[in-house]
C-alpha cells in the first residue's frame, strides 16, 4: 500500500519539496494567504473569477487553486469549484457550436480547463471530470492536420496560426489522460506524434528557448522568431514531465532540461535571477501576459518533481522569496514584478503568484 500511494503521489505531484518542516510551514501560509486573496476576485453567479477578465484565465484560476488542493488536501472552496465547472461547461455565448465542455474558438482556450479538469479529476477521483478532458483532447485533436506537416491551429474559425501554447497544451493533455487511463495507447501516441512534430518545428530556437509560433500566415511555416513568452517556456516542461512519466524515456528529461536551463541562464527571462516576463521592462504587459509567470512556475515544478536531486527547487523558492518580500500588498495580494515593487492587484497577477506560493509547496 505504501508503494501505491507514493506512485500515486508522484503521478499526481503532490509528494512534499525537500525542506525543513518549519520553513513548509511558512511556504503553506503564504499559498494559503494568497489564494484566500484569489477568492475575492470570485464571483459565483458567473463562476468566474473576475467576469472582465479573459475566460481561460478562470480556467488557470481553477487549475492553481486545485493544485493547492491537492497539494495540502483542504477542500474549503470545492462548492466554488464545482459551480466553476458546472457554469463554464455549458455552451460558450460566443462559441455555442462547440457545445460546452469548454470546447472554445481557439484551442489553447480548451486546453487550459481540459488540464484542470485533468486536476480535478486528481483531486476527487470522479471520473465525469476525466470524461471532459478526453473530450477536449478530442476536440483540439480535430484541428491537426498536414498544414507544415503537423500540428494543431490555435484559431478555430479561421485557421491562420499553428502556435507553440496550443500544441505544448495538446501533448501535455494528452500524455496526462494515457498516465490517468489504463490500457490507454491512442492518446500515448498521439502525445508522442505531437512531441517529435514540435521539437522538429523550428519553434526551440538556437537558445533553447521556445518562440511564439510559425509563419503560417504567409504559408512558408518558418519560425516567426515571436517573443519567447514565459508560459511558452512552461507548459512544455510538463508535457515532457508527463510524457516521461508514461515512456521512461530520458531523453525527455534532456530536452526538459535544456529548455529549463535556458530561462534561467537568459538576461532577458531571469535577469539577476527573478523570472521577468519580456514585457514588463518596457510596461506593456496586457492582462495575458501579466498571467505568465505563473504557469511557468507551475510547469517547472512538475518537472522538478521527477529530475533526480530537485535541481529547480533552489530557484523556484527564489522567486517566491523575491515575490513575498518585494512585490505583495498590505492584503495579499501581488504585482506583476517578482523582484517589485507592488503595482496593482487583478486576477492574473494574483494567480499567477497562487501558481509561484504553490510550486513551492
Amino acid at each position: 500500500m505504501l508503494a501505491g500511494a507514493l506512485v500515486m503521489a508522484l503521478l499526481v505531484g503532490v509528494l512534499p519539496a525537500h525542506a525543513a518542516p518549519g520553513g513548509q510551514a511558512r511556504a503553506r501560509a503564504r499559498a494559503t494567504a494568497a489564494v484566500d486573496a484569489m477568492m475575492k476576485f470570485y464571483d459565483p453567479a458567473s463562476g468566474r473569477w473576475d467576469p472582465e477578465a479573459p475566460w481561460w484565465q478562470s480556467g488557470n484560476a481553477l487549475q492553481a487553486l486545485l493544485d493547492y488542493m491537492a497539494k495540502t488536501g483542504s477542500t474549503r472552496y470545492m462548492p466554488q469549484v464545482k459551480n466553476t465547472i458546472n457554469e463554464q461547461r455549458k455552451p460558450l455565448p460566443w462559441w455555442p457550436e462547440g457545445g460546452g465542455e469548454f470546447r472554445a474558438d481557439s484551442t489553447d482556450d480548451t486546453g487550459w480547463w481540459a488540464l484542470a479538469m485533468i486536476r480535478m479529476y486528481d483531486v476527487t477521483r470522479d471520473k465525469q471530470y476525466l470524461d471532459i478532458a478526453k473530450t477536449g483532447a478530442e476536440y483540439i485533436h480535430k484541428y491537426w492536420d498536414d498544414m507544415c506537416g503537423g500540428g494543431v491551429w490555435w484559431d478555430i474559425p479561421n485557421k491562420s496560426y499553428k502556435n507553440a501554447i496550443s500544441l505544448e497544451l495538446h501533448f501535455k493533455l494528452l500524455a496526462s489522460l494515457h498516465n490517468r487511463v489504463p490500457g490507454d495507447r491512442t492518446y500515448l501516441e498521439r502525445a508522442k506524434q505531437a512531441w517529435r512534430w514540435f521539437a522538429g518545428s523550428g519553434m526551440i530556437n538556437s537558445a533553447g528557448l521556445v518562440n511564439d509560433g510559425l509563419q503560417t500566415q504567409s504559408g512558408s511555416c518558418a519560425s516567426n522568431h515571436g517573443t519567447t513568452w514565459t508560459y511558452n517556456q512552461g507548459v512544455v516542461l510538463g508535457g515532457l514531465a508527463e510524457l516521461y512519466k508514461a515512456t521512461g524515456d530520458r531523453s525527455l528529461l534532456t530536452s526538459a532540461r535544456r529548455i529549463a536551463d535556458a530561462v534561467i541562464a537568459s538576461p532577458e527571462l531571469s535577469p539577476k535571477g527573478i523570472l521577468t516576463e519580456p514585457c514588463e521592462p518596457d510596461g506593456t504587459c496586457n492582462s495575458d501576459q501579466a498571467a505568465f509567470k505563473g504557469i511557468f512556475a507551475r510547469n517547472l515544478d512538475e518537472l522538478d518533481r521527477v529530475v533526480p536531486g530537485h535541481p529547480y527547487r533552489g530557484y523556484l523558492r527564489a522567486q517566491a522569496d523575491s515575490l513575498y518580500a518585494h512585490g505583495r500588498d498590505g492584503q495579499n495580494q501581488y504585482g506583476l514584478s517578482w523582484k517589485g515593487p507592488f503595482d496593482r492587484a487583478d486576477i492574473s497577477r494574483q494567480d499567477s503568484a497562487v501558481s509561484l506560493f504553490v510550486a513551492v509547496l
